[in-house]
Formats: structure tokens, sequence, C-alpha cells
């Protein structure tokens, strides 16, 4: 079997260090990929929004099997252009896509489908935008609606900084044409909750749920970023509250995309706040696997799960179970460079020890190699860091010593991911 996995961050590491675990006599291509994947297999320089390059790739390689990872390739329709040339790909069409691509589109779709979510209106235009925000009460939350690669959500305290945060999108244009269209809706209390459902529109698996940790500071402070680190298993996920997710937010959403012409197949997943009362409500969804939820979830998964990705690439997908229980816990640390999200700092060599134990796997995300072998930081999110073990706390402090040996000038972190999980067990 020849496998393309599109993207090149630590997401699609992680998705070619499944893979190859669990068919390593596959041959693995990434594109662009990074220097994690190219100990997988072969890097292609081909960006991951190059629809026209990729899909020539794909026919030059004779691939098998494309996973796309990231969600703007998705939305740029290239599972339409893989299937359209007769090649088995894993994600969603763009018209399904569009789950994530447009948040107002989303908030449609959950309310066609009857799937609890925050109050919220949709704006275009500038005057009518700040008249709703001055009668909305406070906190509130202004979101792109379009993707803004983490950095569309902007959770208000007060109707002044709401106000502040639509001019900058809507009449300042921060976000290009993200924030061209964007949702105000009403702040959600509770704890988050990431689950993830591989699909093929009719069937459903639900994946090990995860928790991120979008905020930049220890005690969930700071600007928000695409995710600070993540873990799993969450105790808040009982099997009562996974049937509840599964029956009133996921299946009701696959009908009605398969209602408007646009049957979802690939990776559901749902963000989701859940409010003092249990009740799930959705934030957000996003067509792909999160970055970092994939690099815990897919590590603590038994061996051969990703035959679930390849089966439904093929349209041969039969599976026995509704959940797919993790076999370990997992705890990634995401290691950024100085200055993320604004300006992060380029160039840094980074030591990256060998011995780290084999309770740690490292994913590259933002990095790049030198002709020499050096490896250096080229994003703002350099490495995620996963620990393993029987339970979170062993795997959160396997995660936090081999951050402490990693080394690079600048290097940014939190020492506290997973700390709901280690406070509900009544861990340090």
């Amino acid at each position: 079997m020849r496998v393309l996995v599109v993207g090149g961050g630590g997401r699609e590491h992680a998705l070619c260090w499944a893979l190859h675990r669990d068919t390593p006599e596959a041959t693995m291509f990434a594109a662009p990929g990074n220097p994690g994947t190219a100990a997988l297999g072969t890097n292609l320089p081909i960006a991951a929004t190059a629809v026209d390059e990729l899909v020539a790739a794909a026919a030059q390689h004779e691939i098998d099997v494309t996973i796309v990872g990231p969600e703007a390739p998705l939305a740029l329709g290239l599972a339409d252009r893989l299937r359209a040339a007769g090649r088995a790909v894993f994600g969603p069409s763009q018209a399904a896509a569009r789950l994530e691509s447009s948040k107002a589109y989303a908030k449609e779709v959950m309310r066609r489908a009857g799937v609890p979510t925050a109050a919220s209106a949709t704006f275009t235009e500038l005057a009518p935008t700040l008249a709703y925000i001055q009668t909305h009460a406070e906190p509130l939350v202004v979101k792109a609606s379009g993707l803004a690669a983490g950095k569309g959500v902007v959770v208000c305290g007060t109707r002044a900084e709401a106000a502040d945060v639509a001019r900058t999108m809507l009449a300042g244009s921060a976000l290009g044409d993200a924030g061209k269209e964007i949702v105000v809706e009403e702040f959600l209390a509770g704890e988050e909750l990431s689950v993830l459902a591989i699909t093929d529109g009719d069937r459903i698996v639900i994946l090990p749920p995860a928790q991120d940790h979008k905020r930049l500071g220890e005690g969930d402070t700071g600007p928000n970023t695409g995710g600070m680190g993540a873990y799993c298993p969450v105790t808040l996920t009982t099997d009562h509250l996974l049937t509840r997710v599964r029956r009133h937010v996921l299946i009701p959403v696959l009908r009605e995309m398969a209602a408007q012409g646009a049957p979802y197949e690939g990776v559901l997943y749902a963000g989701l706040m859940l409010a003092p009362d249990g009740t799930p409500y959705v934030l957000e969804f996003n067509c792909r696997f999160g970055d970092p939820e994939a690099q815990a979830i897919l590590p603590s998964l038994p061996k051969g799960a990703t035959k679930h990705l390849v089966d439904i690439a093929r349209g041969r997908w039969k599976p026995k179970r509704q959940v797919i229980a993790p076999t370990r816990a997992a705890v990634t640390t995401v290691l950024a460079a100085r200055g993320y999200p604004e300006k992060p700092e380029r160039g840094a060599a980074i030591h990256l020890p060998k011995d780290l134990g084999a309770d740690v796997v490292v994913f590259h995300a933002g990095t790049a190699r030198d002709p020499d072998g050096t490896i250096r930081t080229s994003g703002g999110r350099v490495l995620s860091v996963t620990g393993l073990g029987a339970d979170v706390r062993a795997a959160a402090r396997a995660s936090a010593a081999a951050c402490e040996r990693i080394t690079f000038e600048g290097k940014t972190w939190r020492r506290d991911i997973a700390w709901r999980e280690l406070q509900r067990a009544g861990a340090a």
C-alpha cells in the first residue's frame, strides 16, 4: 500500500507515525511533510493547498490512499478532485467541509438539526454588528466565520472589547477573507471537550475524547492559540455522555448534511462545552483531526486502528464497535517558539535527545532541517511531546520530563497540561 498524508504539522507526523506503526510495510509519502515525516517515508515539496500538484503527485506516485490532515485543502476541494480522479481519499468533500470553513453555515446546520449550541447572530456589516453587541449580555464571543488557523475566536469580557474585535475583523481586515463574516454568540461556561468521530456518512465510531488547552499560559491565561497541549482519556466522558453526543449531535448533523446533498465522510470533530447540567453544547465543528488532539489520541489507540481510515477511504468499512477505547493514557505538550502566537521567532537550533524513553513520542511541527542535519525552529508550534502511561498522571510526568530535556532558545510551554484531570484524580 502506498499512502500520502497531506500536510506538514504535528498532526500529520502523528498520522504518519500511526500508519507506519500499523502497517510498517506501507510506502509513506507526506506533502509537504517535515523532518519527522521524512524519517518515516518520502517528503514531497508540495504545499498542502496546491490542489493541482497534489492530484498530479497522487497519480505520479501511484498513491493508493490519501489522508488529508489540514482543513484548508479540504475547503479547497482536494478530496473531490482526488475522488474524481479515481483515487481513494479520507476526508470530507468541499461542500461537507463547510462545517468548519464557515461557522455561519455550521450554525445554520445545527439550527436545522436541533443540535444544542450557543445562541448567536451572523453579520457582514459593521453597523448592525455594533448595534447587536450593545444589547448583548457580558461576556460574549466574537468569531471569524472563515478559516483563521485557530486565531479567529475571541472571548470578550465586555461589550466594548467585543466591539473593538468586530471592528478589527470587519473594518480592519485583520483576518482577511476569514473575518469578512463574523458570528457573535453568547458565552457558555463549563468544561470543554473534543469528541472526534470517524464516519462514512452513515456509520459512526467515536475515538477517545480529548481535552485541548487553547490558552498560551498556565492556568488557562493569555491569548488563544492553535493549542498548547491535549490529553486523553478524559474521565468526564461517561458512556452516557458519549451516547448523548452520538444521538443529539453526531447523528442529527450527519442526517442534515446528507439532506442538503453534502454527505459527510472522514473525521467529524465536535468541540463541546459541557454545561453544569451535563448538556453538551457544540462550540464548533472541525472537518479533520485536531491539532494537538491527534498527537494524543492516535498514540492512545490500539494497534491497527488506522485501518478504519483506509477502509472508509476505499468504501469497504464495516465497523464492529461504536467506540474505540484507549489502550493507554496520553498527554501531549506543545513546545512553541518565543513570540508565539503573534510573531514566533524562527531559526533556533533544537537539541532533541535520542534517549527520551519508550514512553515518549516526539512529533515535529514547526521544524526544518539544515543541510548539515541541524534541526531548527521554523514555526510557532515547534514540537508536540507526547507522554504515555497507565494513567494521565504517569503520562503527564513523562511528557513534562521530556520537555525539560529538549532545548532551544526561546522554548515556550505549559507545565500544567491535563491539570483538570489531575485535579479530579486528586494528584498534585
